[in-house]
């Protein structure tokens, strides 16, 4: 949502001065927390009535809640663009839907599952080189067990006299973006978003094209983000785990597991 207010301010400001599309699939948007960040951001901006009235109108809201609907949205997405005067698209989330309308346990699914997240990239894509525009997308994330952790919990529903803790933690498998290789290899940048402790934040830079890898902490406040400093040594740790596709893992699971995975198309670059 604080990418929504950015977007509506002038350039003079560091904004876009365009509309807003915002596609939501998890009926999680708040309005009155969309104007709480832009009056508490930029009071002076914003203590003219008029001011949020028209930004909270340049914001677009969309709410999808099954695939057909979030499909048939994105290939209309053009007209709406251009009626609206659009210079973001956000969509929260892309995973919401799938993962409640597709078992890939079931024969096909998984295959099914694939082309829909296909054809939702491709039109995505279009309409962020067409437009020159970026396009935000969220994922969420998902715990993918090791061999050994699968064995060691399908022993246990058949030993009832298991120690419990008896599980090293090293096989107790790891968290990954959810949606799998076909969505992983359609975005240009990822930002993962997680949590440190009960108010610290974490986003880590994982891919960019323009973009070195960067761990920036933050804490959520009343204007929306708010950068904290990043501790010394914290950001060398990270650059030690596995990146570009592979899981984080060991002391920073259990934080993982709050995460959610943030994607961005560029407009600039189509090599998704």
């Amino acid at each position: 949502m604080m990418l929504s207010v950015l977007a509506t301010l002038p350039c003079s400001m560091g904004g876009l001065d365009s509309g807003v599309i915002y596609i939501d699939t998890e009926s999680a948007f708040s309005a009155e927390r969309l104007l709480e960040m832009a009056q508490s951001r930029f009071p002076d901006y914003f203590s003219v009535p008029e001011r949020l009235l028209e930004t909270a109108g340049r914001v677009h809201l969309f709410k999808e809640l099954t695939c057909q609907e979030v499909l048939t949205r994105l290939e209309r997405l053009e007209e709406d663009i251009i009626s609206c005067g659009a210079g973001l698209v956000i969509l929260d989330s892309v995973a919401s839907v799938v993962r409640k309308e597709f078992d890939t346990s079931l024969s096909g699914n998984l295959t099914q599952r694939s082309n829909l997240l296909g054809r939702q990239a491709a039109t995505l894509k279009y309409l962020a080189q067409e437009f020159r525009m970026p396009v935000v997308v969220t994922n969420q994330i998902t715990t993918h067990l090791s061999e050994r952790a699968a064995s060691s919990s399908l022993s246990r529903r058949w030993n009832a006299t298991e120690v419990p803790g008896g599980e090293a933690e090293g096989d107790s498998g790891y968290v990954t973006a959810a949606l799998g290789n076909t969505w992983s290899h359609n975005v240009n940048t990822r930002l993962i978003v997680q949590y440190l402790d009960a108010q610290l934040r974490q986003i880590i830079i994982a891919k960019s094209p323009v973009a070195p890898f960067a761990v920036l902490n933050y804490t959520v406040q009343a204007e929306g983000i708010r950068l904290e400093d990043t501790p010394s040594g914290r950001g060398e740790e990270r650059r030690g785990e596995k990146k570009g596709g592979e899981e984080r893992r060991g002391e920073h699971r259990s934080a993982a597991s709050r995460s959610r995975d943030v994607t961005e198309t560029p407009a600039e670059d189509s090599s998704k």
